[in-house]
């Protein structure tokens, strides 16, 4: 039996649909769901994301960065824009939440597998500011053992 998701998660998903319009793209990607993590800024997922300094504008910069550096590679080499990444993140998500046994997918299971999911904007910019899977998983675990 799969879990639900938390109402925290719902949150975070239709925030992740508007910063994809404030950024005036036309798909939800992995990044826009590290941005609403932090926006939303009071599940486990922003808590581990703030004990370890990641503030908005950090994390807003470098997204931007990575952003800005995909659609110059997508001019260059004919590349469609989008992510393939989306969809693996909530399904991974949804095995992180399974592994450690919890009775819903919340933030930290999303952050879990944005930080897993290699390749996506996601993972490059939790890695440029220091945030290893590894890392986000022993974060996550401290703050839910209370």
């Amino acid at each position: 039996m799969l879990p639900k998701s938390s109402q925290r998660v719902s949150t975070v998903i239709k925030l992740a649909n508007r910063i994809a319009r404030e950024f005036e793209q036309e798909y939800v990607g992995t990044e826009h769901v590290l941005l609403a993590i932090q926006r939303e800024g009071s599940g486990v997922g922003a808590a581990v994301l703030s004990k370890r300094g990641v503030t908005a504008d950090k994390l807003r910069a470098e997204v931007d960065h990575l952003v800005r550096k995909q659609l110059e590679e997508t001019w260059v080499f004919g590349r469609l824009p989008g992510t393939p990444h989306f969809k693996n993140v909530i399904a991974t998500a949804i095995e992180q939440c399974q592994e450690l046994q919890a009775k819903e997918v919340c933030t930290e299971h999303l952050l879990l597998a944005l930080a897993k999911e290699k390749g996506s904007v996601a993972q490059k910019a939790l890695k440029a500011l220091g945030l290893t899977y590894d890392e986000v998983r022993k974060e996550v675990e401290a703050l839910t053992a209370a």
